[in-house]
């Protein structure tokens, strides 16, 4: 598995507040799409590719603003399990620069129970 996934996009109208910069929900949004990606391109190569990870807790620090029209790259990468919760990061670049860090919890779910699964502490290492 490759442990870092990149998306680049455009910011449009739409993703833009009050403030003529990027919306902060935007960027929550951007945290939970791009993740699910990831978890989309690599579950075929796991055991548990019918079950779902579901955001716990998210915590998100914005070093510049982001305007309208400007290209970001989204980057994010999945950290070493602490137990039943799975850390991942999300950054957000524009121009080379780090814009937004973002430290987020993650659980796995068991689609048919929508039970907590507990995975190995070192099921990424196998991918």
């Amino acid at each position: 598995m490759s442990l870092i996934f990149e998306k680049q996009l455009q910011v449009t109208k739409e993703h833009i507040d009050a403030n003529n910069h990027v919306n902060n929900v935007q960027y929550v949004h951007w945290v939970e799409e791009i993740a699910a990606e990831h978890w989309d391109f690599v579950k075929h190569k796991t055991d548990f590719p019918n079950d779902i990870w579901m955001l716990l807790d998210h915590h998100i620090q914005y070093k510049k603003q982001i305007y309208l029209g400007d290209i970001i790259q989204i980057k994010t990468y999945p950290k070493p399990p602490e137990g039943i919760r799975q850390p991942r990061k999300v950054e957000f670049y524009c121009k080379g620069q780090l814009m937004v860090d973002s430290s987020t919890l993650w659980v796995f779910v068991d689609k048919e129970t929508g039970r907590v699964k507990r995975l190995e502490q070192d099921w990424l290492d196998k991918l």
